[in-house]
């Protein structure tokens, strides 16, 4: 690709860098292209692609699906692959049954988590927009994984309050929340009453392009993700990593 001579993948940046409401806005792209609020970490730097180049193992059907979302308008929003092969290599490790995905956008990180889950394991995944879904559902089911992926397609905090309703309280083993910034505490209160003692839940966009470092007042996104790292660190409900992967990771283990 001439226009990335760093990257050896494919559209890498386009697709592999930002999280959702996400984009990449490093290096040499950052005067090039119209960016929305946000840019990851790491960017497009040689070290980046030394990570991906030495740590990513990517299934088939998972990069075709990266593939077709760096042809769409905003297919920076997806997650960053090495991030979503850390939340694969989490859900195999705790052997999750149940997941909780805020935010879907084209499916692949459903798609990531439904492939290392067993059989009757079983993906919730909140979305309030089913175009971008369509475009991975049909991966989903090359994959064999459509029947693990339940989409729902409503608020998620609709979602939420079903599931929690439905008596699932404390039966999911992980949550990946990766969607609007201002509901993040919202999400995350609800997922740490789905999640069971010992579940995870992942916290996408942490960092937010470095804007939690001084968050305008006008800044609702960032106002609220600062405010949810700050909860974070004082919550003697759950352990925390934040990772400095993509536009920062927090990883909440619930005591």
């Amino acid at each position: 690709d001439s226009e990335m001579p760093l990257l050896s993948v494919p559209k890498e940046v386009a697709v592999g860098t930002a999280m959702l409401g996400v984009a990449f806005a490093t290096g040499m792209l950052a005067g090039k292209r119209r960016l929305p609020t946000s840019a990851t970490h790491t960017g497009t730097s040689p070290l980046r692609q030394y990570i991906l180049d030495h740590s990513l193992r990517e299934h088939p059907i998972l990069k075709k699906l990266r593939l077709l979302t760096a042809d769409h308008p905003w297919g920076r929003m997806m997650v960053s692959c090495e991030s979503a092969q850390l939340m694969a290599n989490l859900v195999k490790l705790i052997k999750a049954k149940k997941v909780i995905e805020i935010g879907v956008f084209t499916g692949y990180n459903a798609l990531n988590m439904a492939l290392v889950l067993p059989d009757n394991g079983r993906v919730v995944a909140c979305d309030v927009n089913e175009d971008y879904a369509k475009i991975g559902k049909p991966l989903w089911k090359e994959a064999g994984v459509e029947h693990k992926i339940d989409l729902r397609i409503k608020p998620a905090i609709q979602t939420l309050d079903e599931l929690l309703a439905n008596g699932e309280a404390e039966t999911f083993d992980f949550a990946f929340i990766d969607a609007d910034k201002e509901s993040y505490n919202e999400y995350y209160e609800k997922c740490l009453r789905l999640i069971k003692k010992g579940g995870i839940i992942a916290i996408d966009n942490v960092f937010w392009n470095g804007k939690v470092l001084k968050p305008r007042k006008d800044d609702l996104a960032a106002q609220s993700t600062h405010h949810l790292n700050e909860k974070l660190l004082r919550d003697a409900r759950v352990n925390i990593s934040m990772l400095p992967m993509g536009d920062g990771v927090t990883l909440a283990f619930k005591l």
